[in-house]
């Protein structure tokens, strides 16, 4: 009896580890997430916007195919094909695309403050997809964070709702988009690695969006100032590559929707950028509102997320 009552303590104490491990990974990459808008708005002063938010996918999927030759990947099995698929329109067409249109219109620290409703998207695609069951605290903690990420877009509206334009409807946009190729990652990373999830994602739609990116984007400006270039070079390869080693590998140890709650922190991180990078002001009202959001994250943190074998 007290055999398998020490059996229980450990095994709830490695899960309880592995979770830590998971959630200190995840908040490498939500870091590095955090500074992708503010690096739009600098690689846009310069370039194209569909060579920014697709053209960098091309580089990422260069410096990706280098890693599988090297590390010999064996290719994916053909089951995983119809993920990887959905992973790329989510993550590599949609929100990169969606997310550098949306920055044309509003300022980062405003759109950093409304992606933070992307963890409660993310926790709903990782309970149709992945498997989680949220409990109703998790759920309500989430719910609340992202409520207070909508009064934010309506107080920066001044209360009105027509206000709200075309930054903020491809930002809700992109947020689908991130929170279903997210949840798809998640799933597929148990199977073959976080970091080949996002390799092949890379590597196989790069044709596709080569392509898109030639019928779309105008013509490369060779001569934009070098901030703009480091930039594009930031959002190549760490965001749209090397944040998912970190990210991915949190959510196969902390589960999507937990890992995703970590999202809730992000606005911190693209305030401070857009401040220190871009000169934007950040009022009262940016760090009122992200000191709410931040606050859920430690509650929805302690409720439970049950997560299927």
């Amino acid at each position: 009896m007290q055999r398998a009552i020490d059996g229980g303590e450990t095994a709830g104490a490695a899960e309880r580890q592995r979770e830590t491990k998971g959630l200190a990974l995840g908040f490498i990459g939500m870091v590095i997430f955090g500074l992708t808008l503010p690096m739009m708005r600098i690689a846009l002063e310069g370039l194209d916007a569909y060579f920014v938010g697709l053209g960098r996918a091309v580089l990422a999927a260069a410096v990706a195919a280098v890693f599988l030759a090297v590390t010999r990947q064996p290719f994916p099995p053909r089951q995983t094909w119809a993920r990887l698929a959905v992973i790329s329109l989510g993550i590599i067409f949609g929100f990169p695309l969606l997310a550098t249109l949306a920055m044309k219109y509003v300022p980062s620290a405003h759109g950093g403050v409304v992606l933070a409703v992307l963890p409660l998207a993310t926790a709903m695609a990782g309970a149709a997809m992945a498997g989680e069951r949220p409990s109703a605290g998790f759920w309500l903690a989430g719910i609340a964070g992202s409520a207070a990420v909508m009064v934010f877009g309506m107080i920066e509206a001044g209360g009105d709702v027509a206000a709200v334009g075309w930054g903020d409807l491809l930002l809700i946009a992109s947020v689908a988009c991130a929170a279903i190729g997210y949840a798809q990652s998640g799933v597929l990373a148990r199977q073959i690695g976080g970091w080949q999830v996002v390799s092949w994602a890379l590597v196989l739609s790069c044709p596709a969006v080569a392509l898109v990116t030639w019928l779309l984007a105008e013509p490369i400006n060779w001569d934009a100032p070098w901030e703009s270039w480091a930039a594009y070079v930031y959002l190549a390869v760490m965001s749209q590559y090397f944040g998912f080693f970190f990210w991915n590998r949190g959510m196969v140890l902390a589960g999507v929707a937990k890992t995703g709650q970590l999202q809730l922190i992000q606005p911190f991180v693209t305030l401070a950028a857009s401040a220190l990078l871009l000169g934007e002001s950040v009022g009262w009202r940016h760090l009122v509102f992200a000191t709410i959001v931040v606050g859920l994250v430690a509650l929805g943190g302690r409720m439970r997320v049950a997560r299927r074998a």
